[in-house]
């Protein structure tokens, strides 16, 4: 049974990014941003759909049809190298229950279909457990510790999450 579906963000999702915009849904990510971040963000998401580049989606709890979070993937150069990287949020009361995992692993089936780029990488905050869990059961495999810009201006350290798109022995 499918846990979650994921859905291209769209103008209605503002509400919902307005919801993980909260202190306890940004306290490992620099904090929660100012109405006018979160205004140029939902267009950002709204709009990178088309760009080829990556895409941000809407996660819906399954059977309840309800949004309850946001993932996405995206280009970034690492080590001189291309890959996705790939990035996700899941509303409090909705934690614990695999969503996380299941978005993850339904991103990962676009990211794979696109056969752009080999490698996916996340870098959650070395202290937040909880998204560090979720790429060890999605599969990805640890590298390190590494320091990451986020939000723009402020470095966190992260762990370096790597998973190999490709099909086979590395």
């Amino acid at each position: 049974m499918n846990l979650v579906r994921i859905e291209p963000w769209q103008e209605r999702d503002l509400d919902l990014l307005r919801r993980i915009n909260a202190p306890e849904m940004k306290r490992h990510l620099g904090g929660p941003e100012t109405e006018e971040k979160v205004l140029a963000r939902h267009r950002k998401y709204v709009d990178f759909a088309g760009t080829g580049a990556g895409c941000m989606f809407r996660v819906v709890a399954l059977p309840e049809v309800e949004a309850v979070g946001s993932i996405g993937y995206w280009e970034r150069v690492r080590d001189g190298h291309t890959v996705y990287e790939l990035g996700w949020s899941i509303l409090p009361a909705y934690q614990g229950r695999g969503l996380a995992t299941a978005a993850l692993t339904a991103a990962l089936d676009q990211v794979r279909a696109r056969k752009t780029h080999r490698y996916a990488h996340a870098f959650p905050s070395v202290d937040n457990a909880a998204s560090n869990a979720v790429c060890r059961k999605a599969g990805f495999t640890l590298l390190g510790e590494t320091d990451v810009e986020f939000p723009p201006g402020r470095l966190m350290r992260a762990n370096d999450w790597r998973l190999d798109l490709t099909p086979g022995p590395e």
